[in-house]
């Protein structure tokens, strides 16, 4: 289909190894029992600590005129991009240690839940190699084929990454083409700049209990309004999410702004969205002083 011969196609594949363990993962049985009060709290926990925090100053100390330019370019705030990179890899001290052919091919061939998904992706690889001179068999990152410092599947890499020190390659591996690939994945999703993303709601009543929550779900404010929940502050959103938060003190609830929705689209989940928002505003805070 893309011109790839099958004697390439087949000596590349024949070398990939076949990873076990993934397999196993993917396949485990989830528990079904009733999630404990303060889901919210321990997932915070892994990500707000004192390593993450002083690697995303010394990422902005050591790389700051790249975020300031993608912040020109894209609109996109540095903190935000900071946030991915810091829950994504620490700021690439966790990179994946798995040959990306390795994890697509296992996934697209011996995992039948998802291999039309991770055949694609396997396709996205090659191409992907050969537009950038790189041998498909060298890239290294996670169990399921994510790379570089934001953790890009490859049909992300060839959508969204960008050139952005100039050197002729997109390397999702450097940090300025890491930031700036980031800044433009949040773009292209509609990143509005200068909209907030997140504010805390404050809640009259337990009416509240009655409304679905979750980064997905949208609200007038004035129909919140009527169940006792409104924002503190004053922006004028048509449309809001409620995101409700366990805590090991009881439920927090925010308004979710159209910034927060376009998080989720890097990985569609409220915690995972609120973790990159308050580490890069944590780190923002330490680092602006």
């Amino acid at each position: 289909q893309h011109g790839f011969s099958r004697e390439y196609l087949y000596g590349l594949l024949s070398q990939a190894k076949r990873k076990e363990w993934t397999i196993e993962y993917m396949n485990r049985e989830k528990p079904t029992v009733t999630p404990k009060p303060g889901g919210w709290t321990r997932y915070r926990a892994k990500f707000l600590d004192e390593r993450h925090i002083s690697a995303g100053v010394n990422f902005w100390a050591n790389h700051g005129a790249a975020l300031e330019r993608a912040s020109q370019q894209y609109g996109v705030s540095p903190e935000h991009i900071l946030g991915i990179m810091g829950v994504e890899t620490i700021y690439g001290a966790n990179l994946g240690k798995d040959r990306i052919v390795d994890a697509l091919a296992t996934l697209a061939f011996d995992y039948p839940r998802r291999a039309d998904y991770f055949e694609s992706e396997l396709e996205s690889l090659l191409i992907m190699a050969r537009q950038e001179g790189m041998d498909p068999s060298k890239p290294v990152g996670s169990f399921a084929g994510a790379m570089g410092l934001g953790q890009f599947m490859p049909s992300s890499f060839l959508k969204y990454a960008v050139d952005f020190d100039g050197d002729g390659r997109k390397n999702l591996w450097d940090p300025d083409d890491a930031v700036g690939s980031i800044a433009h994945y949040f773009a292209e999703f509609g990143w509005r700049p200068g909209e907030p993303v997140v504010s805390p709601a404050e809640v009259a009543g337990s009416q509240v209990e009655g409304l679905k929550s979750g980064f997905d779900t949208r609200y007038s404010l004035s129909e919140l309004a009527s169940y006792g929940v409104r924002p503190t502050g004053s922006f004028p959103a048509k449309e809001v999410s409620l995101l409700k938060l366990s805590t090991t003190q009881g439920d927090d609830y925010y308004i979710g702004y159209p910034n927060f929705y376009v998080i989720t689209r890097y990985n569609h989940s409220t915690y995972y969205a609120m973790a990159v928002h308050q580490l890069g505003q944590t780190i923002k805070k330490r680092y602006k002083g």
